[in-house]
């Protein structure tokens, strides 16, 4: 059997989004008249073709049910426990206390460099401070427990007196729960919760927020030819898997965030195609997260252009985000992203 799957696209910004809205030849991604789109694409896995929003209505039976159930998930106004989604992305800062992390390590790890990093960077505009003590980058090995817990909890405690939305980076129940008894606000398991196998009980036990995330492999391994039939609608489906699943433990809140794991687990055309296609998750009805933050495709496609901290290529990247709609950006660069995002805005939403 046929199985679809709708993508919004041909979105709209700004004064133009919303005179488009008023005239009704847009609708508004999630209640926000600042963004909207008059087209969806619909997929299949043998092939695809896109329908104005108009035209909904002459589809045959099926396609027109499922188009207007994935709408009403398209639509759907986000909310999450403690954040807002008033003004879009949020940033999510990195903070890595590691020393090897594939970008920064080593650089915040000693004293208090953790944590005035961290304030430095809820000064920048972030939103969301999220903190790691284990480095997953490709070709990293796991680290023991009481290693990963030495290294964030200093600045876990010192960071509590300012009560900041802080999302712990880890892949360990035993850490999620003192982090969690220690105040942090979300889950950031990049292994889509499947590292451990009493994550899930936390996760139900404390009724906390949490990102499934997507990760084909390990570090260790992740990164040696990865292959997918199609990489945009496996993930899709396993994220709709994991959802059910988590359901089915008797998870019923919906403070859940998607994160389609770029460079985990992926070839630069599989990045390509997740970021260029990254509004089809949308349907999934909650909020996407995207972690493109000098990231290995940068490189891939820049060449000799190559730097060190890859910002041009992390901030071309997040703009095209925004264009779709995406509500979370995890970066290291929160000042100059942000900058880029108010003048962005400036230009294209007014």
């Amino acid at each position: 059997m046929t199985k679809y799957y709708t993508r919004a696209c041909n979105f709209y910004y700004g004064k133009i989004s919303k005179e488009k809205i008023k005239n009704k030849t847009a609708i508004p991604l999630n209640k926000n008249h600042l963004i909207s789109f008059d087209t969806i694409e619909i997929i299949t896995r043998n092939y695809k073709k896109k329908i104005n929003i108009k035209d909904i209505e002459s589809q045959n039976l099926k396609l027109k049910n499922k188009i207007k159930s994935d709408l009403k998930l398209i639509l759907k106004k986000r909310k999450f426990k403690k954040l807002s989604f008033l003004n879009l992305p949020i940033l999510m800062g990195v903070v890595n206390l590691t020393p090897d992390s594939f970008s920064d390590g080593g650089k915040y790890n000693k004293k208090n460099l953790g944590y005035f990093h961290a304030k430095s960077l809820i000064k920048m505009g972030c939103k969301i401070l999220d903190i790691g003590g284990e480095s997953t980058r490709p070709g990293a090995i796991d680290i023991r427990e009481k290693i990963e817990w030495k290294r964030i909890n200093p600045t876990l405690k010192k960071l509590k007196k300012f009560k900041f939305f802080i999302s712990l980076d880890t892949r360990k129940s035993q850490i999620m729960e003192r982090g969690i008894k220690n105040k942090i606000n979300l889950i950031n398991d990049v292994s889509g919760l499947t590292y451990d196998s009493n994550t899930i009980n936390i996760l139900k036990k404390y009724n906390i927020p949490f990102v499934i995330h997507h990760a084909k492999g390990d570090p260790k391994t992740m990164q040696k030819n990865p292959s997918y039939k199609n990489v945009l609608l496996d993930i899709y489906d396993f994220f709709e898997k994991k959802i059910k699943e988590i359901r089915s433990k008797g998870i019923k809140h919906n403070n859940i965030i998607l994160d389609p794991g770029i460079g985990f687990g992926k070839n630069l055309k599989h990045n390509i195609t997740l970021i260029s296609n990254i509004s089809i998750f949308h349907s999934l009805g909650f909020p996407i997260m995207l972690g493109i933050s000098r990231k290995k495709f940068i490189k891939d496609l820049s060449g000799n252009n190559d730097s060190k901290e890859r910002l041009g290529g992390t901030i071309s990247s997040s703009l095209h985000a925004v264009t779709q709609g995406v509500q979370i950006l995890r970066v290291h660069d929160v000042n100059e992203v942000s900058q880029s995002l108010k003048v962005f805005k400036s230009i294209k939403y007014t």
